[in-house]
C-alpha cells in the first residue's frame, strides 16, 4: 500500500506575519496547507494521506478538512505530530500501521506541509522510486556557487557546484526500510539528525534523486509566502 504524509507538525517561529502556524495561513482562497493536501489527492495512488499536526491545532486541521475537502474524507486522518519531523513521521508510521497492519512493501511518501507548490510528476516519481530502490530525494540542482565556512567568518572550501543539489521534499521510503534504519541508530546519531533521508545516509543506505522544481517553494520566511501569493494571484498579509 502507498501513503502521503503531509508534515504540518511546526508553529511557523520564522514567518512572523500572523498567529497561526505557517501551513495554516491564506494562500489566496485557501489554507496553505489546503492547497498541498489537494496535490496529493489528485494522486489516485495513494491508499492514504496523513496530515501529521501539532497536538493543539489537531481539532482545526479536522475543521479544515471538513471545510474544504468533504468529498475525500475517507482518504484523509489527522493525527498529531511529533517534536520534530522525525517524530512526525514515526507517528504516522504508527498511525499508517494501526490502521492498515504492517506489509513489507508499504511505501510512504512524506512532504512539507508548507510546500504547497509540488507536482503530481514529483509525486508520482517519488511513488516509483520507492518502490525500486527504497528510498528518495527531491533535488534541484545548485545554481548559486556554494561556500562552506567552519567559523562563519571566512571561507573553507568552495565545492564544485556541478556535485551540489538542494533538498526539497517529497522524501519517500518503504516503511520498513525506514524503520529499520532508524531504530539501528545510536541516541547521538538520532540527536544530529536534519531530516528523514539522513537517516539512510548515517547507514550509508543509497537515497536515489528524483528531479524537484524551483518552483517547489517552502514557505519558510515573510519573503518567500509574498512569493507564494504572487503565483497564486493571491495578497500578502
Amino acid at each position: 500500500m502507498i501513503f502521503g504524509a503531509i508534515l504540518a507538525g511546526g508553529t511557523g517561529t520564522r514567518m512572523h506575519v500572523a498567529d497561526l502556524p505557517k501551513q495554516f495561513l491564506p494562500l489566496g482562497d485557501k489554507p496553505t496547507i489546503i492547497h498541498t493536501l489537494e496535490k496529493f489527492l489528485i494522486c489516485p495512488r495513494f491508499d492514504g494521506v496523513y496530515v501529521g499536526v501539532h497536538a493543539d491545532w489537531l481539532g482545526y486541521m479536522e475543521d479544515l478538512t471538513s471545510r474544504y475537502l468533504p468529498a475525500e474524507a475517507d482518504r484523509i486522518r489527522v493525527t498529531a505530530g511529533g517534536g520534530d519531523r522525525n517524530e512526525t513521521i514515526r507517528n504516522i508510521i504508527d498511525a499508517i500501521e494501526a490502521d492498515h497492519g504492517f506489509r513489507e512493501e508499504d511505501v510512504i511518501v512524506t512532504h512539507d506541509a508548507v510546500r504547497p507548490f509540488v507536482t503530481l510528476r514529483m509525486i508520482e516519481e517519488n511513488i516509483d522510486g520507492a518502490l525500486q530502490y527504497g528510498a528518495v530525494d527531491t533535488v534541484t540542482a545548485a545554481v548559486d556557487t556554494i561556500v562552506v565556512s567552519q567559523d562563519g567568518m571566512v571561507i573553507s572550501d568552495i565545492p564544485d557546484r556541478r556535485k551540489m543539489y538542494q533538498g526539497q521534499t517529497p522524501q519517500s521510503f518503504r516503511i520498513s526500510v525506514l524503520k529499520q534504519l532508524y531504530q539501528s541508530l545510536s541516541p547521538e546519531e538520532k540527536s544530529v539528525l536534519t531530516d528523514a533521508c539522513k537517516i539512510c545516509v548515517v547507514r550509508n543506505y543509497p537515497v536515489h534523486l528524483v528531479e524537484g522544481s524551483y518552483t517547489n517553494l517552502k514557505l519558510t520566511t515573510p519573503g518567500d509566502y509574498k512569493i507564494a501569493q504572487a503565483m497564486v494571484g493571491g495578497d500578502a498579509l
